[in-house]
């Protein structure tokens, strides 16, 4: 299998397996399906946590905090909202703040981690291939977790059931919809050359089924993408301190006064003898100095 190792910078990457055979153009699209299936579980991880600590999202004419609602609402008091037992105010006002309780938020929890856990850029270093069979299992049990907690289903202006239900058009109008790529135009690039869909996997990187690339995927128009560093930032770190380290000795050293090391121990060319006969010369006082 040929390993195509997706790197979008230092903090995002996976790996996906194909073969010499596949064409270029099948290989684009199915890394855009991983790339953007990644994209809705990192959504829905945080969704899901919101959904369970703060409840359903509110309508789009009750936005607003509640306690706020509570005391004043245009000219009139506004009646008292309903708080569930697992009420917790959510602080951006988008939802009803009446949670799923502590079992479910674990549950909530638990389906999160593992679906952090394995769209997490550790796969990539474990040479874990991701697969979208993987990824789908993931979603399907948010969904469950979700149908746990709410029997009778969440309202449609839910994030978390736009994202479940509607796919990558439940992402519309969030941050996460700039992580989205279009299958049928997202370039793939690898060494500063790209993938032409014409062509076959093969053709780009030899005939050895034994071959691991790194390679980037884009939107068009953006060119050629940029060489990475040689050195990640935390070895980049570590450099700039030993040279800082090291420049600080060598000022010292120019300032020394040139004499200084004959004040040593080791620059007495009578330490040999003074040993011998069993001298101390550091405890040679002079009478009456301790």
């Amino acid at each position: 299998m040929v390993v195509i190792h997706v790197k979008f910078g230092q903090e995002d990457e996976f790996l996906y397996e194909t073969t010499c055979a596949t064409s270029n153009d099948e290989l684009i699209r199915g890394l855009v399906k991983l790339n953007n299936t990644r994209v809705r579980i990192a959504f829905l991880c945080g969704a899901l946590r919101e959904l369970g600590t703060h409840g359903p999202a509110k309508p789009m004419g009750e936005v607003g905090i509640d306690h706020i609602q509570e005391e004043y609402e245009g000219e009139q008091p506004r009646k008292k909202i309903e708080k569930s037992k697992a009420y917790s105010e959510d602080p951006a006002g988008n939802r009803t703040g009446n949670g799923v309780g502590e079992q479910m938020q674990q549950v909530f929890e638990d389906v999160c981690n593992d679906g952090e856990a394995y769209i997490s850029k550790q796969q990539a270093k474990l040479r874990k291939a991701l697969t979208q069979e993987g990824m789908e299992d993931k979603l399907a049990n948010m969904r469950g977790a979700v149908t746990m907690a709410y029997p009778m289903g969440l309202p449609k202006w839910d994030p978390v059931y736009a994202a479940l239900e509607d796919g990558e058009h439940g992402l519309d109008g969030t941050q996460a919809e700039s992580g989205l790529l279009e299958p049928g135009t997202a370039q793939l690039w690898c060494a500063g050359k790209e993938f032409v869909r014409e062509e076959t996997v093969g053709d780009r990187v030899g005939k050895n089924e034994k071959t691991k690339v790194v390679v980037k995927l884009q939107k068009p128009g953006h060119g050629a993408p940029a060489r990475e560093p040689c050195v990640s930032e935390e070895e980049r770190k570590a450099m700039m301190a030993h040279y800082f380290k090291r420049q600080e000795e060598m000022k010292a050293l120019a300032e020394a006064n040139d004499d200084d090391y004959l004040q040593s121990g080791w620059a007495d060319t009578k330490a040999l003898k003074n040993s011998l006969q069993g001298l101390n010369m550091n405890s040679v006082r002079a009478p009456g100095i301790r």
